[in-house]
């Protein structure tokens, strides 16, 4: 029989635990995509970013055809990461270049988070190539973006068929506070969640308005440090 402890599951993310890869958000990738509109990718962006940069997550930021054809980063990401060397490629695959992989061996970690345009070519590419060499591999949806709906939503079957994790930008930034006690990132987690958090950061503004409210209010403890 099971027995239940108060402690969080093995693939809950943390900060420390695994590398964010975010990928070619670029103004030419963004024109063509139509699954999401570019306003909420921009902010889904944003929202990932910000979380990577306020929590110190290890972040690997890359472009392809920078100078040549795609264009920047949107600079919501790289305002957030203004330290990060944007590594550009020629490769659609993020996986078969040997700069990126460097770096990913250079961090260490076997926990990797992705998120970037398109979905169904720069992300499958790096995600199906990361988990056939044993990495524990995470993909944000609401952070991809394809040239249609059903060019994303097979993209994301056939990862997660192959054993990628789907999670959302929210989610993310949640996961990585999970627990308002811990007070030292508590208003960087609100914060963020208040800019990008669509309704919910309405909500937050609200309470703190209205009725002086947090999301911590409730909590009569101290919570056991992030592992």
């Amino acid at each position: 029989m099971a027995h239940a402890t108060p402690t969080p599951g093995r693939t809950l993310l943390t900060p420390g635990d695994h590398t964010l890869i975010m990928i070619d958000f670029q103004s030419q990738m963004a024109f063509a995509t139509q699954s999401i509109d570019t306003v909420t990718l921009r902010n889904n962006a944003a929202m990932v970013a910000e979380a990577a940069a306020g929590f110190q997550v290890s972040t690997i930021l890359t472009t392809v055809a920078e100078k040549s054809f795609s264009g920047p980063m949107f600079s919501e990401i790289t305002d957030a990461l203004p330290e990060e060397t944007l590594l550009d490629r020629t490769s659609m695959n993020t996986w078969e270049d040997a700069t990126v992989i460097q770096r990913v061996n250079e961090i260490g970690k076997n926990r990797l988070v992705l998120a970037g345009l398109w979905t169904s070519v720069c992300i499958v590419g790096p995600v199906l190539s990361a988990l056939d060499q044993g990495f524990e591999v995470y993909v944000i949806a609401d952070a991809c973006g394809d040239v249609t709906d059903e060019a994303h939503n097979r993209a994301m079957d056939r990862m997660v068929q192959a054993g990628a994790r789907p999670m959302t930008s929210l989610q993310y930034l949640l996961e990585l506070q999970r627990d308002w006690a811990r007070t030292e990132t508590y208003e960087l987690t609100t914060g963020i969640a208040k800019r990008f958090g669509g309704g919910y950061g309405l909500g937050l503004i609200y309470a703190k308005a209205m009725f002086g409210s947090s999301e911590g209010d409730h909590s009569a403890k101290a919570s056991v440090a992030a592992e």
